[in-house]
This record gives C-alpha cells, structure tokens and sequence, in this order.
C-alpha cells in the first residue's frame, strides 16, 4: 500500500479570482521544480518582479523561503487578482501547516478576503455610476 502525499491545501480568493493551492514539504531532490501555477512555473505566469515580491511575502514572513513546493490552480478573473488570490491561499496553505504561523501572517493582513468586488451596471446608466450628461434645456 502506498503511503499519501503528505501536503497542506489552502483556497485564496480575490474579485472573481480562486486559487487552489496544495504546498508539499520540499524533499532532498534538486529536479523538483519550485511553485506550479497552472502547470506553468510561477515566474513564468507571473513574470514581474514586483509579483514575485507579492507571492513570497507569505514565505518570507514564515521565513520557510525554498522549503516547499507546490501546485496551484488559478481561474477567473485578471493577472492581479490572480496574483492576490494565489497570495491569500498560499498563507491559508502556511497557517495549515503551523497554526504558529498565524499572528505574522494575520499581522500583515494576509489571510483576509479583500472583499472589494466590481459594482454591477445599473438601467439607465452607462456605467455603475457614470450617468448621462444633463441638460436642462
């Protein structure tokens, strides 16, 4: 019988962004390749270098930089809300795996939902809010 991956998942949301996030202990194997996100490495996905400070802010706090690798899925929405979705799961995915985890990561506000959604169109607007011009005669 073989023995299950041990691994510690944690889901991130942001807008209309999910991310599914599974993080496994790093092994003594130098071939395994770091963070996967849609089966892409996740400098590839996200190329920029302000986003690579993002995404390892969780790492960096926890200070377990290099010590996993992972998986994660990511679907809807745009590239930043993508990048904060992939944030907030893998901080869920941290305080999983040490609960002592938690206060440095709560402290810098990482496992919250941002709850900020994008406002829905109105009838007889152009936009959410933007109205048509008035004319009073």
């Amino acid at each position: 019988m073989t023995k299950k991956a041990d691994f510690h998942s944690g889901t991130g949301r942001r807008k209309t962004s999910v991310a599914r996030v599974w993080l496994y202990e790093k092994k003594k194997k130098p071939d395994i390749a770091g963070l996967v996100v849609n089966e892409k490495p996740i400098e590839e996905y996200f190329p920029d270098p302000k986003a690579e400070m993002k995404y390892m802010r969780p790492f960096q706090l926890t200070v377990t930089v290099g010590k996993f690798v992972g998986t994660i899925k990511v679907e809807g929405g745009g590239l930043s809300g993508q990048l904060d979705a992939v944030t907030h799961g893998i901080a869920r995915a941290l305080e999983k795996f040490n609960p002592d985890f938690r206060p440095a990561l709560k402290k810098e506000d990482l496992l919250r939902r941002d709850p900020r959604e994008k406002e829905r169109k109105k009838y007889w607007l152009r936009k959410a809010r933007k109205r048509p011009q008035y004319s009073k005669r």
